[in-house]
C-alpha cells in the first residue's frame, strides 16, 4: 500500500542536498520518495534508501519515465536506466510523466515490466479523464495511482471522481501551490482556529479526503513541519470552504498543451 503521506525531490539539487532532504524525510517519518529520470537524483535517493535509515521494505519508492523515453522500446531501455542509478532490485512504482508522444507503447512496455519483480504497481501522471478513457480501453493493467497538478485552487472534480469510480488513486503535485497556500486568506484563517500553518491545512484536507501528496522543500524544519498533520482534524465546514477556492488555476502546463 502506498503511504498518504510521500516526499518529492523535484527541483532539489543533485548530491548533497538531494541526499540530506531524503534522509531528513525519512528522520521524520516519512515513507515514501518521489523521484523520476528528469529530476537527475534518482542515483542520490537510492544511496540514501540503501542506506539503512529506514529498513529498504518500509520505504515506498517511486520513479518515472520521461517524455524523450515514451515509446515500448524506449520506455523498456529508460527503466533499465533509471534502476540501474537507483541501485534497487525493485520500485514500488513507475510511472508515464506525461500523456505525450507513443504513451500508448509506453504502457505496454509497463505492463512487461509489471510481470516482473522488478516493480510493485504502475501508474500514469498528468492524465486528464480522456486519456485515462483511451487507456482503459486497451490496458490489460489497469494503473493504480493518476499523479496531478492538485490544490486548493485546482481540485478537478471530474477527473477526482473519475479516478474514484475506476479505483485510481489521485496523488497531488504541487499541493501547496509553491508555498502560495500561506497567501490565501481562507486557508489562514482556519490555520489560526487549530493553532496550525496554511500548508498544514491544506496537506490536512488532502488526507481527509484521500488524495495523497507529495510536498516537497530541501528544508529541514519545514519537512518536519510539513508532516505535523496528524494531531487535528478539519471539520465538514472547513472542508467546504476550501472546496469553494476551486478556480481552475494551474501553476503548471495543461496536459493537453504540454511540450
Amino acid at each position: 500500500l502506498m503511504p498518504r503521506f510521500c516526499w518529492c525531490v523535484f527541483q532539489t539539487e543533485v548530491g548533497r542536498e538531494t541526499k540530506d532532504a531524503v534522509r531528513w524525510a525519512l528522520e521524520a517519518g516519512y515513507r515514501a520518495v518521489d523521484t523520476a529520470a528528469l529530476y537527475r537524483n534518482e542515483a542520490e535517493v537510492g544511496k540514501i534508501v540503501r542506506s539503512g535509515v529506514v529498513p529498504r521494505e518500509d520505504i515506498f519508492v517511486t520513479s518515472k519515465v520521461w517524455v524523450n523515453d515514451l515509446s515500448y522500446k524506449g520506455t523498456l531501455a529508460a527503466f533499465d536506466q533509471s534502476m540501474e542509478r537507483l541501485g534497487l532490485d525493485y520500485v514500488d512504482l513507475y510511472l508515464i510523466h506525461w500523456p505525450v508522444n507513443d504513451w500508448k507503447g509506453a504502457w505496454r512496455a509497463l505492463e512487461e515490466i509489471y510481470q516482473t519483480d522488478r516493480v510493485r504497481a504502475i501508474g500514469v501522471s498528468n492524465f486528464l479523464v480522456h486519456h485515462l478513457e483511451e487507456l482503459l480501453k486497451d490496458a490489460e493493467i489497469k494503473p493504480v495511482v493518476n499523479q496531478i497538478e492538485f490544490h486548493p485552487y485546482l481540485q478537478s472534480p471530474v477527473l477526482h471522481s473519475f479516478c474514484r469510480e475506476n479505483d485510481i488513486v489521485l496523488t497531488a503535485w504541487a499541493p501547496i501551490m509553491k508555498g502560495r497556500v500561506m497567501q490565501v486568506p481562507e486557508l489562514m484563517q482556519i490555520a489560526e482556529k487549530y493553532g496550525k500553518s496554511a500548508v498544514q491545512v491544506t496537506l490536512r484536507w488532502m488526507l481527509q479526503i484521500g488524495v495523497i501528496m507529495i510536498p516537497k522543500s530541501a528544508n529541514k524544519d519545514r519537512i518536519i513541519s510539513n508532516a505535523d498533520i496528524f494531531d487535528f482534524e478539519l471539520s465538514d465546514a472547513d472542508i467546504a470552504v476550501i472546496e469553494s477556492l476551486d478556480r481552475d488555476g494551474r501553476i503548471g502546463p495543461h496536459p493537453d498543451r504540454f511540450g
